[in-house]
């Protein structure tokens, strides 16, 4: 019987040995591969179909995510009630998703039930109308999401940041306007389509409790469609980088808050400082005790949040800062995070603060190893970025044994304020 009176040992993050779990790989007849983490104490299962149909790929603005959105909204067979009403007659939950690269249709359902399942997302991967009805209220829904969101000065502040870092007509700095919706139609979304769905890349991920004849149903019902058969185009885009780096935009008179974003190119996963640097960060906004959040929102009060994060993207990505701040505080909330900057260049972080930050960390790679749906997620990371498990393993060792020396010439290197582009939206 447990002894309630002795105080359990208490173990230190950075003293785990953690281990990520081997992911089961196969192909199906047509050489989609398929990832599958069979880990789940529960009746549930995810099925992911990640297809590279990403607005990396489109020729006109919004038709990726135009494409991916109405991919369940109608087939020569079935209404848009009708596919949502299957699936939420088993208790079912399909979902699509458009990233910059990747574009994905993500099924959540009981184990038991993914055979009645499977067959209608294999019609609509094949048989999507994109009927006019549907595009023309989608068109009106958007139109009026954006002129609500246009009045928030955040959302601004999002859109400018990342057109000031990559341009305008980089994939990633890119973003919708009203008349982007009203020139869609619906032969550019059915060629789209067919172009990068039916006859597209895709990889399947699936996790949870497999049943034991997932393997041979994906291949009955996706095996022998036309994927993998047509060449991807490589689309090589240049950053096209402001040259201003200070902005300021008024869009919102009578606001009483701003939305303030920092933000510098940065490298991606492959560089060898980028895992470094993910330590860096943590200390520097990455997390609720790092320096931005103590400083500017416990001692200054001038935000009720702020964070830095190196944006997850495949090719060029960036460092950011951002936060949402009192208009009257905004031009000392921004001397504030260049303060810290220069602290962390000019001084080296001392062991109690780090050894803090590696167990904050850790802590949160072993919450991300508990599950099914949170292992594929990893495993997902680093199939899409070209990357292995090795990757992981790096990732921990670096944690453990990066110093504070390391991280004061990391600081130099890329905590200059002259690199950051800065953005004020009030």
């Amino acid at each position: 019987m447990l002894n309630r009176k002795i105080q359990p040992t208490i173990t230190d993050a950075v003293s785990f040995d953690l281990k990520l779990r081997t992911c089961e790989q196969y192909q199906l007849d047509n050489k989609v591969p398929v990832y599958s983490m069979n880990a789940g104490t529960q009746d549930v299962l995810m099925i992911e179909w990640v297809f590279k149909a990403g607005n990396w790929f489109e020729q006109k603005n919004i038709v990726a995510g135009t494409t991916n959105f109405l991919l369940k909204n109608g087939t020569s067979t079935k209404t848009a009630y009708q596919i949502n009403d299957h699936f939420e007659f088993y208790g079912a939950y399909l979902n699509r998703t458009c990233y910059n690269e990747t574009a994905s249709i993500t099924l959540h359902c009981l184990s038991k039930h993914f055979n009645e399942l499977l067959p209608v997302v294999a019609e609509i991967i094949t048989d999507s109308i994109f009927p006019e009805e549907e595009l023309i209220t989608y068109q009106q829904n958007q139109k009026q999401k954006l002129s609500v969101n246009l009045k928030k000065c955040d959302f601004i502040a999002n859109r400018l940041i990342d057109e000031y870092v990559y341009g305008f007509h980089h994939p990633y700095g890119k973003y919708t306007s009203t008349l982007d919706y009203d020139q869609l139609n619906r032969a550019e979304l059915i060629e789209f389509f067919k172009r990068f769905y039916t006859e597209g890349h895709c990889t399947i991920f699936t996790a949870g409790k497999i049943p034991s004849n997932l393997q041979s149903q994906l291949n009955k019902y996706f095996g022998a469609l036309p994927l993998q058969q047509r060449a991807i185009p490589h689309i090589q885009y240049n950053l096209q980088s402001a040259v201003e780096k200070k902005h300021q935009i008024i869009n919102d008179e009578n606001g009483v808050q701003g939305a303030i974003r920092i933000a510098r190119p940065f490298p991606n996963k492959h560089h060898p400082d980028y895992q470094k640097t993910q330590i860096l960060n943590n200390i520097f906004g990455g997390f609720f005790g790092s320096r931005l959040m103590s400083n500017i929102r416990e001692d200054k009060g001038y935000t009720y949040g702020i964070h830095s994060y190196i944006q997850n993207h495949m090719g060029e990505t960036a460092w950011m800062i951002s936060t949402e701040a009192g208009r009257d505080v905004c031009e000392a909330t921004i001397s504030e995070v260049y303060k810290e900057m220069e602290i962390l260049r000019n001084e080296v972080v001392d062991e109690d603060e780090l050894s803090l930050v590696k167990n904050y960390m850790l802590g949160t790679v072993l919450g991300d190893l508990d599950g099914p749906f949170q292992l594929i997620a990893r495993w997902k990371n680093y199939v899409l970025n070209n990357l292995d498990e090795q990757y992981f393993y790096n990732s921990v060792q670096l944690i453990k044994n990066t110093g504070a020396e390391e991280l004061n010439v990391l600081a130099k290197k890329y905590l200059n304020p002259e690199e950051f582009y800065e953005l004020t939206v009030i």
